[in-house]
């Protein structure tokens, strides 16, 4: 089976087929960087790595850009709120940004561009809208008129009737459906020289603009939040196809991640932000967290689920390094099972390429407790290959390095554990519980705590 993915122009799963062979351009909407990043926030990058990762599992060459918005309402208004220039708040909130992205393990992209730094090419695609009669100047503004593009309303099925932008009243739209290109310079406002006078881009432009610049006129996926489908995506399809671009060939978008059924957002002061995460939870837990449900699905934040995620990545940590400690090193290319492939070329089914790991992991840890070193070792690497295609190796250089807590005296710790936790499946193999039993209860009082799961035993320190 090739790859599916689910595209939400045609509402449909359809085969994936590049434009050219070997290689994969993908568009993700990064952040507006107005403020410290959520997981809501993050939730997207952490999706659309597993779906860089799989593409380029057999060598294909994957351009993934990611921009940065870094002019904005929200930004100006906080800027202001806080006393400070709007492009050192801005610059200060994408450096946290992609230090979150870094710390979840996410691949650099190909590129991250920032609006600011290509008016030059908005410029040109705004004058390419107007001579094609698209769009037009007024008052040093400059809209696109949604009633000249027929095919209005395609991606998002928003009847062109029904159409409600969501900006503030504008005197010079000859329509109030028609959105907004570029924002006439205000006092005190950042502004960049046009044709049509100075001012600052909207929203919509200047994805069209760093899309096309970077990845060309037609180009694979454009992916981004559920919410960005309108009118942002809509718009950004409209004003390139006006222009004479194909633009996107496939739409992909990720879910919310929500809080008390709402989406998780500033506005609504429910945010989780990411350093406050990591002082909880180790950064590849909270990625097992955020990439372990379908991309498409909700997740709705609560304490238990984190819990159970966190709990679900250490079994599969705790399989490892005991491999590791009884056969030596093992590599990370191993045979990747039948099951995880066909998930996750069904429309990246996280869920169901998790389940083909803990499988494995269940059948590693029946080899070490028969003594089979060569089946243990076997599957271990199968689940080495599995987790780096999720970014969620525990044995990678990245997240070795990230748990610094499990080294040195963590890790001899982790050894005389291992033995016990050996000694105590020997008794039990051997219908000895009295003595399994004793072996628990003295690692409960040392402060080590057992818990006999599906996958093996898992061992934590009380105060993790």
């Amino acid at each position: 089976m090739s790859l599916h993915i689910y595209d939400t122009a045609r509402r449909e799963l359809r085969e994936f087929r590049p434009q050219i062979s070997g290689t994969a351009s993908i568009y993700v909407c990064g952040a507006t960087v107005q403020g410290v990043p959520h997981i809501g926030h993050v939730r997207s990058g952490l999706n659309f790595d597993v779906l860089r990762r799989w593409l380029a599992r057999d060598g294909a060459d994957v351009r993934l850009v990611r921009n940065v918005t870094d002019i904005d309402d929200k930004i100006l208004t906080k800027a202001a709120e806080h006393g400070r220039p709007w492009w050192e708040w801005a610059y200060s909130h994408e450096r946290a940004f992609e230090a979150a992205y870094e710390e979840l393990g996410c691949l650099p992209p190909s590129y991250a561009p920032r609006a600011t730094g290509h008016v030059t090419q908005m410029v040109e695609l705004m004058e390419r809208l107007i001579e094609k009669g698209h769009a037009y100047a007024a008052q040093g503004d400059v809209y696109f008129s949604v009633t000249s593009f027929p095919e209005y309303g395609a991606l998002s099925g928003q009847k062109p009737d029904e159409v409600h932008q969501g900006e503030t009243a504008a005197t010079g739209k000859r329509d109030p459906r028609d959105f907004t290109l570029w924002k006439a310079a205000k006092p005190g406002e950042p502004s960049w020289p046009t044709p049509w006078g100075a001012g600052r881009p909207g929203w919509h432009l200047e994805c069209s603009a760093m899309a096309t610049a970077y990845l060309g006129g037609t180009f694979d996926i454009h992916g981004g939040g559920i919410d960005l489908i309108f009118p942002h995506h809509e718009n950004e399809q409209a004003q390139s196809r006006a222009a004479g671009d194909g633009f996107a060939e496939y739409w992909m978008h990720n879910a919310w991640v929500t809080l008390s059924g709402e989406k998780m957002s500033k506005s609504l002061g429910n945010t989780v932000s990411i350093p406050a995460m990591l002082e909880r939870v180790r950064a590849p837990e909270l990625r097992y967290y955020l990439v372990g449900p379908h991309y498409r699905s909700t997740i709705e934040y609560s304490q238990a689920a984190l819990e159970e995620s966190v709990a679900a990545y250490r079994r599969v940590e705790s399989f490892l390094r005991r491999v590791v400690e009884r056969t030596g090193s093992v590599d990370d290319r191993g045979a990747l099972p039948e099951a995880f492939v066909a998930a996750m070329d069904d429309d990246l089914g996280t869920p169901g390429a998790l389940a083909a790991v803990h499988k494995r992991v269940r059948e590693g840890n029946t080899a070490l407790e028969a003594g089979d070193d060569r089946g243990a070792r076997a599957a271990a690497e199968s689940v080495r290959a599995m987790t780096a295609l999720l970014g969620l190796d525990p044995l990678s250089r990245l997240w070795s390095a990230s748990a610094a807590q499990d080294s040195g005296s963590r890790q001899a710790l982790a050894a005389l554990v291992e033995r016990v936790l050996e000694d105590r499946a020997r008794a039990r193999k051997e219908k000895d519980f009295a003595r399994a039993d004793a072996l628990r209860d003295h690692l409960l009082l040392a402060g080590i705590a057992v818990e006999d799961t599906p996958d093996g035993p898992l061992w934590t320190l009380k105060d993790d």
